[in-house]
């Protein structure tokens, strides 16, 4: 049973936690296993060596959270709040997120491996060291974003908005002619037939 302010340590949450309060709790080498997240309530809780595998739910809140060394796989989840959340050395694998909200969170050393991501909001975000192997990327925010050492190279980004904050990021030349008329947009440009 999850509670607020709890320590956690090496233990294996399954089943239906929708609905289910963890603010400011601590978990420590815990699993998340084929667990119902809709509308859990855990901001400012700490995750550190946990695997979450095969979750799903949405209005899921993990706003202000701390992540460090942790896996998630088969994810299936929407409206997810991880604005102002810390993320360090986490893999996403094969996972689909919608409206994932990292609005003002500090990403470092994340791996987003054929995930599908539509609509994330990375808005004053910052991010170093983050890839994005394979997948999609669907209409995100980049707006006052702070990007270093992103790779977005392998994956499909369309419909990006704030593309000035996607400065710092690579991406290829394939990708280059497909965002062209986003870039267009954003400076101001006129293209002539």
């Amino acid at each position: 049973m999850l509670l607020p302010d709890e320590d956690f340590d090496g233990e294996t949450f399954t089943g239906d936690l929708s609905g289910g309060s963890a603010e400011n709790a601590r978990f420590l080498e815990c699993v998340f296993e084929d667990a119902d997240l809709a509308g859990l309530r855990a901001s400012r809780a700490r995750f550190s060596e946990c695997a979450l595998t095969g979750v799903r739910g949405a209005g899921v809140d993990l706003s202000e959270t701390s992540w460090q060394d942790c896996t998630v796989r088969g994810a299936r989840l929407g409206a997810v709040q991880l604005y102002g959340a810390e993320l360090r050395r986490v893999r996403f694998e094969g996972c689909k997120i919608e409206f994932l909200n990292l609005r003002g969170a500090k990403l470092w050393d994340v791996q987003f491996v054929d995930c599908q991501l539509v609509e994330p909001d990375l808005a004053e975000a910052q991010l170093t060291r983050v890839e994005v192997d394979g997948g999609r990327v669907i209409a995100p925010e980049f707006s006052r974003a702070r990007l270093k050492d992103v790779d977005l190279s392998s994956s499909v980004v369309s419909a990006p908005r704030g593309v000035a904050g996607m400065a710092g990021a690579t991406i290829s030349r394939l990708q280059l002619i497909d965002l062209a008329e986003a870039f267009a947009v954003e400076l101001n440009l006129t293209i002539a037939d």
